[in-house]
């Protein structure tokens, strides 16, 4: 799958897309992840990709003109494949498990355009047929922490990157491949985990790893495991 990203800060993302999981599946080719800078897109001497609202107010707004530029560059920098375009927006639909799930099965390449500022000349939304998605009731000061996020949810699901078996004890699993636990109960948020050692002791209170744990009854843990998802 590939991952295209519109945005003024190309270099925030190379720390975060150049470690762990991310960083092996790109290397694997299971994953091409390709940003793109928006101000290569515009045609202003100082390379600036904003302007003043029409109707007055606060801040600027992100032009329209370099990011249709940067799409139609982006879109003929590949094959032709099944695309989703997506634009970052506190008002847009807000993202979640699911909609992770059915990109990754759904698309062959998902395309992020990063907001700043006040946001995006509307008529991108329109031109590009993209769908305005959120990460949260909340403002962000920019898109860029959005599309992280939703690349790595979206990644983890795409074959090759993580085993299926390490997938299927998550959070939201029945969100994504709607399935049910081994004793027939809904799945909803995952169990909590414990490692060594069997007693912790912090400011003098002792802390232990549930009973049921320790002995090694797969039927038993289970049954914890199931009681205690939320």
């Amino acid at each position: 799958m590939r991952f295209d990203i519109i945005t003024i800060f190309p270099r925030i993302f190379d720390s975060y897309f150049g470690e762990s999981i991310l960083k092996r599946a790109h290397a694997d080719k299971i994953i091409d992840i390709r940003v793109h800078n928006l101000r290569d897109f515009s045609r202003d001497k100082h390379k600036k990709v904003d302007d003043k609202p029409y109707g007055g107010g606060a801040g600027m707004v992100m032009r329209a003109e370099p990011i249709l530029r940067a799409a139609d560059a982006a879109r003929k920098n590949g094959k032709k494949e099944k695309t989703k375009i997506v634009v970052l927006s506190a008002k847009g639909k807000q993202f979640n498990q699911k909609i992770a799930g059915d990109w990754a099965k759904q698309y062959q390449r998902i395309m992020f355009i990063t907001g700043r500022y006040e946001g995006i000349d509307e008529r991108v939304v329109k031109a590009l047929r993209a769908e305005e998605i959120s990460i949260g009731p909340y403002v962000l000061t920019d898109g860029d922490i959005g599309a992280m996020a939703m690349i790595s949810a979206i990644a983890r699901l795409v074959p090759g990157v993580i085993r299926p078996e390490s997938l299927s004890e998550e959070s939201h699993w029945n969100l994504t491949f709607k399935k049910e636990t081994a004793s027939g109960a809904k799945r909803g948020l995952e169990y909590p985990h414990y490692t060594r050692p069997e007693v912790l002791v912090y400011k003098n209170k002792k802390y232990r790893v549930p009973l049921p744990l320790l002995f090694g009854d797969h039927k038993k843990i289970q049954a914890w495991r199931d009681r205690h998802r939320k």
